[in-house]
């Protein structure tokens, strides 16, 4: 954290240290045990490779529906504190004073849309505030909403509609390049989504402009209370119409990603199995959809990964029965050996309960070129984890276009000790200039990071 030299600097105690100590080295990514290593080890540049291998065996006896540690404290950050960004790289306030901003989204003419889902409201930054030095000030562009959170333009290149997922439902807000004010009243187009547990749905559109792409997260941790035993033909019949490993009964259409015609119809389950998948992102130079996903909370400290995850039509990515791809849930164990060999795997694991939230890909000449292709992700933070992780912006490296499994840290320092922070990362933009957005909504910031 960069902060004035006559302020006091937090302090950070090095808890990993032993991990550190103990780790199997690839070069300089981490990787063995060292992955298992909390805040205190994080910084700029740090590169850390989860490997299924590295992942210990889960916790048993834990009650499936409760997270193993407390909720984290937020504090105020001291007058002029910053975020840690890599050397070469600054970071400066770009806009202050929300309440729970979340997804930023960049419009093709260069504005910058902002939910601000604690307060209801979309909001809009004009592009020249976006490439301006000082801070920003937006104008409310739909407002009385339940917890606002995905975005979409449509079409891409000439949008006529703003699409906006809320807890509860989809609508689109007609639109024309530059308003700063919807023109008109919002059209619902999916309506009645439940709401119990996981309220953050986002929105990505097709790269063929004709669907759009919704995901739902789980309404529980686990489902073990909401979904009643089904016999095999039940079962059978439930996933010929909802897709394999979908989930049913209170968990009904809940931790998928739905796919749907512009005008709201013809919905369907698109993937399934995904606890909760916070975050899409369309992938420019392949077409591939990105789903960034919480994992469940009851398993231990290390165990599962969160992830990020190439979303295909059909997939089955284990929630509730297994997790890491054919590892089964303790607390499920026996209930669907069916599914064992049909869940996918995903790319990229981050640290177990990271809360990963949002991601973008860095499609851009302005940082350097090893930048290029490569994809942002936000951890929020972890809540179900003694010795936390997360609270930071990570650069997923990317090669011809496929993960390597590598992530390294981008933007560090808003953990003040182990159980207090100042800052929770969560959604990321690119700016039409090429300059990075970060939403903290821990003290409703949005940071600004550009190359010196």
């Amino acid at each position: 954290m960069k902060i004035p030299t006559h302020v006091p600097r937090y302090i950070h105690v090095p808890l990993a240290a032993l991990a550190l100590v103990a780790c199997s080295q690839t070069g300089d990514v981490r990787t063995g045990s060292a992955v298992l290593a909390d805040w205190s080890s994080d910084a700029p540049g740090h590169p850390l490779h989860i490997r299924p291998a590295d992942v210990p065996a889960p916790e048993t006896g834990n009650d499936p529906e409760k997270s193993i540690a407390g909720n984290v404290k937020v504090v105020a950050p001291v007058a002029g504190a910053l975020p840690d960004v890599p050397d070469g790289f600054a970071a400066t306030v770009f806009a202050t004073g929300f309440k729970q901003p979340r997804t930023l989204r960049t419009a093709p003419n260069g504005d910058i849309f902002l939910s601000e889902s604690g307060t209801g409201r979309v909001l809009v930054f004009p592009a020249r505030a976006a490439a301006g030095g000082t801070p920003a000030t937006p104008t409310v562009f739909a407002e009385n909403l339940d917890r606002p959170y995905g975005i979409a333009f449509v079409p891409a290149v000439d949008p006529q509609y703003v699409y906006v997922a809320a807890a509860d439902k989809v609508v689109r807000y007609p639109y024309g390049s530059g308003d700063t004010k919807a023109s008109g009243p919002a059209e619902t187009l999916i309506a009645d989504i439940p709401t119990k547990r996981h309220w953050t749905r986002d929105l990505a559109l097709s790269r063929d402009g004709k669907h759009m792409f919704v995901s739902v997260g789980s309404a529980s941790n686990l489902g073990v209370a909401g979904m009643p035993d089904m016999t095999p033909a039940q079962i059978q019949a439930h996933e010929a119409t909802d897709g394999r490993g979908a989930a049913w009964g209170e968990e009904k259409d809940r931790a998928v990603v739905r796919v749907f015609d512009l005008d709201g119809k013809n919905i369907r389950n698109y993937a399934t199995g995904l606890r909760n998948c916070s975050g899409l992102a369309m992938q420019p130079a392949t077409g591939n959809l990105w789903c960034i996903v919480n994992e469940r909370d009851h398993l231990g400290p290390y165990v599962t990964p969160d992830f990020m995850a190439r979303i295909e039509d059909g997939a089955f990515y284990g929630w509730p029965w297994y997790h890491l791809g054919g590892r089964e849930d303790p607390a499920l164990a026996g209930k669907r050996p069916d599914l064992k060999d049909h869940v996918r795997m995903p790319e990229v694991l981050f640290q177990a309960h990271s809360s990963a939230l949002s991601a973008v890909f860095y499609n851009h000449d302005a940082f350097p070129a090893g930048y290029r292709g490569d994809a942002f992700v936000a951890l929020h933070g972890s809540h179900s984890r003694p010795q936390m992780t997360g609270y930071k912006v990570v650069r997923v490296r990317m090669q011809g276009g496929q993960p390597t499994g590598v992530y390294e840290d981008f933007m560090t320092g808003f953990v003040v000790a182990n159980g207090s922070v100042w800052g929770r990362p969560a959604g990321v933009t690119v700016t039409r200039d090429g300059a990075l957005l970060v939403s903290d909504d821990a003290n409703g910031t949005i940071f600004k990071v550009t190359r010196k």
